[in-house]
């Protein structure tokens, strides 16, 4: 990359952006959203929120479909980050999210390891932060 011309980089980008749909979103990311992580949090939590508020539940089969797809953006949005505390945050309004959403999740077993899976992640990722930081984190992780 060193040996190369601005206008040979910017043109392997461009190229790079035109295919997946991974590749356009972590550009974007890179490009505007990780000058402020905070903003780039607060947007990817309003997104859960109002996917939450879309999930159909009728029926078990079609929140739990949903509610995979919600973790399934939440969990590339924390790989394009790739800040441990963004994780954190990103997981624990998750959880909060699928806690308040009113699907009684206990009774499904895959809903529920779901969400232990989830709480578990959130713990492993808290081990590696500030010792200030784990303390706010494990009394937040103690409500849920």
């Amino acid at each position: 990359l060193n040996n190369r011309s601005n206008k040979e980089l910017i043109a392997f980008i461009l190229r790079l952006a035109r295919f997946k749909k991974d590749n356009k979103e972590l550009l974007s990311y890179l490009l505007f959203d990780s000058i402020d992580e905070k903003a780039y949090i607060q947007e990817v939590c309003a997104e859960i929120d109002f996917e939450f508020t879309q999930i159909n539940t009728s029926h078990i089969y079609f929140a739990k479909k949903s509610i995979r797809k919600i973790l399934r953006r939440t969990q590339a949005a924390i790989r394009y980050s790739g800040i441990k505390q963004t994780e954190v945050e990103l997981l624990i309004h998750f959880c909060k999210a699928m806690k308040n959403s009113g699907i009684r999740f206990s009774r499904n077993t895959a809903l529920n390891n779901l969400y232990l899976r989830q709480l578990q992640k959130i713990k492993n990722a808290v081990k590696s932060l500030h010792e200030d930081l784990q303390f706010d984190y494990h009394l937040e992780l103690e409500t849920l």
